[in-house]
This record gives structure tokens, C-alpha cells and sequence, in this order.
């Protein structure tokens, strides 16, 4: 029987599009996918880029309202940019009209000292899955598994610095990650109290149903907290395809059974894109190196560019964004499950989440319904 299937939306704005239209796609996708079956629809944040998606804490309240029974939730919050009161608090005022359906997801970025990633530059604890001597890419049952991306390689550092300034206070520091997850869990469950020992109670927020899920790319801090917490882990194979196998085993390796899980409980993301036929799909992803390319260049996402039109990368671009163009996966329904199986068998996920960007939104909408069926039969 085949794990549930669930959404990562970025809100991508196309070439030419805007914020205000990716927006609209997003709702209408989150529609689509209720009728689907998808399990979940989560919501990226990104900051200063061309993607919608930068309020989370708000599309999730727009999202909700727009579906009836499909979960929604962050994927993820990054709570380097939020108090805990304020994260709950949003969560706990979309819970009062939608109950019962909010996954909150937590993650690591936003933290000046995780700049650009660097967990995923390194991995300790698991086992290994990159032939580290080589620096080659390897092809594990099915699953490719390139060498971790090294995030020394951006040069251009002052965007995401000064995007760091722009959304804390000024002199502000975020809490340690573990210490912030603390606050979050003490916040619902009611038991908050102030470094003056002051109790504190989040109105909205305080006893929300809400499932808490923590993000994580490589086998560091995210992964086996949520295994030292008894909690949900979802790894994002679809950033870090170079070390998300590493943080799953080191989650695993971490994990103690708790009120929430009495054992692991793993979803693990990957990029994909179906069309009809293995062409078609590979056409509508000509573009998507160039996207990746922007992120990786430290200039952040732009607008993802229409295919038809896109000049193709240089050598030297190519080579910046080799692993994530190695690890999508793309083609037709039958490709692309074929691919899915293998990244979940290996994996041992009890669910996938899947990510879809194209230049234009009917191919988006019709890489996620060809997906779901061939999925379920």
C-alpha cells in the first residue's frame, strides 16, 4: 500500500506574473489537492525573494479557509524570525475556526548562526550515503544521493545578511533552537512561565489540536531533537539531497518514544514535476536550474522563467546547481512513481512531500493530478 502524499507550496511567482497571482494559484491549487487526496498542504517561508510565500503564519489562515478537510500547515516556520507567542498565537487564532487541521512546522532558519544552511555542510551521527573520498554522486536503490552541497561555494553572502537585519529587532537574538521549541510546546500546552517566573497564557493559542513537526536537511541539531522529543521529522531531500538520508538516520537513531509518537514518523520531500510523457515533463523542468541557480548565487529565488524562452546555463552555472537538477524528479506518472517507491523504500517514510514548480500554473495543477492517480492506483 502506498504512503500518503502530501504539498510543500513556495507560492512561486512566474516570469512576468506576480506576488498577487502566485497567491491566487496557491489557493486554488490547495483546492485541487483537497480533491485529489493529498494528506497535507504546507506552506514554505521565504523572505525578500521572488516567491509569495514570506508570511506563512498568514497564508496558512487563507489556505484553511479555502479547504474543508485537507491539513494545512507551515513547512516551515522559521522561528529565528518570530517569538514563540507570536507563532502560537497565529496558529492558535486559525485554529479557533478551522480546528482540528494544523501542522506546525518548525525549522531552524533564521538563526544567524545556521547562515545559509551551514548544518548541511557537514554530517555526523547515522551512517554516511556519499562516497566522500570522490565527491561523487551515487545512485542508491533507485535513489540518487550527490555529495552535500557545500554552502562556501555562495560567495555573495550580503543579501542574505541583510535580509537577517531587516526581520529582527534591532539588537534582538534569537534563542537557541532547542530552547524555542521548549517555549512553543509550554505555550499549547499551558505550562509558560517568564524568565521572572511570571505564568503566561497564549489567547488564542493555549490547548490547540495542532500537530508539531521539526525541519531538518542534514544529521545536526533539527534531526535529533525531533528524536529526542518523540516527534515528527520531516527532511528535506528536495534542499539537501546530499545529506537528508543522514538526517533521517540520525532522527531515528535519536528517536524516544512519546505522548505524541510511540515510534518514528518520517516524511521526506522531494521535487517533482509529471506530465504526460518523459519529454514533456523534462521540458516543462528546463528552466529549473535557472531557479536554483538564483538561490544558490545568494541572490535569492527569482521569478522562475518560462522555459520556452530561458537561455541554457553555462558549465560554470550548471556546475553550482548539478545535485539538485540530478535529484528532481521528473517524467511521466510512470517514471516518476517508479522514483517515488525507490526515495520511500529507502528511506522507510511513512509519508512523501512533494514539491512542484513550473512557469506555468495548468502545468503545475496537472503534474499534482496525474501524480495523485497514478499514485493511487
Amino acid at each position: 500500500m502506498s504512503v500518503p502524499l502530501s504539498i510543500l507550496d513556495l507560492s512561486p511567482i512566474s516570469e512576468g506574473s506576480s506576488a498577487a497571482q502566485a497567491l491566487r494559484n496557491t489557493v486554488d491549487l490547495a483546492r485541487h489537492a483537497e480533491q485529489w487526496g493529498y494528506e497535507r498542504y504546507w506552506l514554505a517561508e521565504h523572505h525578500f525573494v521572488s516567491v509569495a510565500s514570506s508570511s506563512s503564519l498568514t497564508l496558512l489562515g487563507l489556505v484553511a479557509a479555502a479547504t474543508s478537510r485537507i491539513r494545512v500547515g507551515t513547512g516551515a516556520v522559521q522561528v529565528g524570525h518570530h517569538t514563540s507567542a507570536s507563532i502560537v498565537e497565529a496558529f492558535g487564532t486559525v485554529d479557533a475556526l478551522y480546528p482540528g487541521r494544523l501542522d506546525l512546522g518548525l525549522g531552524r532558519s533564521g538563526h544567524r548562526r545556521s547562515q545559509f544552511g551551514a548544518e548541511a555542510a557537514t554530517t555526523r551521527g547515522g551512517h554516511p550515503v556519499l562516497d566522500a573520498v570522490t565527491g561523487r554522486t551515487q545512485v542508491r536503490d533507485g535513489v540518487v544521493v550527490p555529495p552535500p552541497f557545500d554552502p562556501r561555494r555562495i560567495t555573495d553572502r550580503a543579501k542574505f545578511l541583510a535580509s537577517i537585519e531587516a526581520l529582527q529587532q534591532l539588537g534582538a537574538e534569537a534563542p537557541e533552537f532547542a530552547d524555542q521549541v521548549a517555549e512553543v510546546q509550554a505555550l499549547i500546552e499551558g505550562r509558560y512561565f517568564s524568565s521572572q517566573g511570571v505564568e503566561l497564557h497564549a489567547v488564542p493559542g493555549e490547548g490547540i489540536d495542532a500537530q508539531l513537526w521539526l525541519f531538518g536537511s542534514s544529521a545536526g541539531e533539527s534531526a535529533e531533537l525531533a528524536g529526542k522529543l518523540g516527534l515528527p521529522f520531516a527532511a528535506a531531500y528536495h534542499v539537501a539531497p546530499g545529506t537528508a538520508l543522514d538526517a533521517v538516520a540520525a532522527y531515528r537513531a535519536a528517536f524516544q518514544p512519546s505522548e505524541i509518537l510511540a515510534e518514528p514518523h518520517v516524511i521526506v520531500s522531494a521535487d517533482v514535476v509529471v506530465a504526460a510523457d518523459d519529454d514533456t515533463a523534462h521540458h516543462l523542468t528546463s528552466s529549473y536550474g535557472h531557479w536554483v541557480h538564483s538561490i544558490r548565487s545568494g541572490a535569492g529565488a527569482a521569478e522562475y522563467l518560462d522555459p520556452t524562452t530561458a537561455s541554457p546555463l553555462t558549465p560554470d552555472q550548471h556546475r553550482l546547481v548539478d545535485d539538485r537538477l540530478a535529484s528532481q524528479i521528473v517524467g511521466s506518472p510512470t517514471t516518476v512513481v517508479e522514483r517515488l517507491h525507490a526515495l520511500q523504500t529507502l528511506t522507510g517514510a511513512n509519508e512523501l512531500l512533494i514539491t512542484a514548480i513550473t512557469y506555468d500554473h495548468a502545468d503545475r495543477l496537472e503534474s499534482y493530478r496525474l501524480l495523485a492517480e497514478a499514485w493511487a492506483a
